[in-house]
């Protein structure tokens, strides 16, 4: 967490110099609004792009340090491509590969509505991991994941901001990279 934190301030820092000359230069003429509004658009997507991918790149980051197999982004059914897929795609396409030795990670900065994009992908897998950075997910929300078999992966300093229930089932990100450390020293 604290990585992206402070990649975040760096990120905003350059942000806030390169957005401050474009608006220097100015948005004028006939198209004046409508650049303005397409430069606006490009910022917002780039943000939300920098931010998925930063998590991602943390992730691995972690996941290589830890000497956790794995893949990322590989192309499962109908062209999904889970964010982490364990502990390899070789395994995943491999049919006489056991299906409960195969796990995904999803990551997803704030899960919002969003994470339903991870029901899916890597259709061998039934119990889906999403990894979040989001703090105090709704009940409803989280009742609603468990029902879809989607189980939480979030951060241990965030757990203090679920109910006791909710901690219930949640798995810190240390809880996740033991059992993918176990399926991946088994193969």
């Amino acid at each position: 967490m604290a990585w992206v934190d402070r990649e975040y301030v760096l990120y905003r820092t350059l942000e806030r110099h390169l957005i401050s000359e474009r608006l220097n230069t100015g948005f004028t003429g006939e198209t004046g609004v409508e650049d303005f509004l397409q430069y606006s658009l490009s910022v917002q997507n780039r943000r939300k792009s920098r931010s998925g991918s930063s998590l991602e790149n943390h992730i691995e980051h972690i996941l290589i340090a830890n000497e956790i197999r794995h893949v990322r982004g590989a192309k499962t059914e109908l062209n999904s491509k889970p964010d982490f897929l364990f502990p390899s795609i070789a395994e995943y396409l491999d049919p006489t590969f056991p299906a409960e030795r195969l796990y995904m990670l999803a990551s997803k900065r704030s899960a919002k509505d969003r994470w339903r994009q991870v029901l899916a992908e890597a259709d061998r897998i039934e119990l889906k991991h999403l990894l979040t950075l989001e703090a105090a997910i709704s009940t409803a929300q989280t009742d609603e994941m468990l029902r879809q078999r989607v189980r939480l992966v979030v951060p241990e300093p965030l757990h203090a901001t679920f109910s006791d229930a909710q901690r219930m089932q949640l798995m810190s990100f240390r809880q996740f990279i033991g059992l993918v450390d176990d399926v991946g020293n088994a193969s």
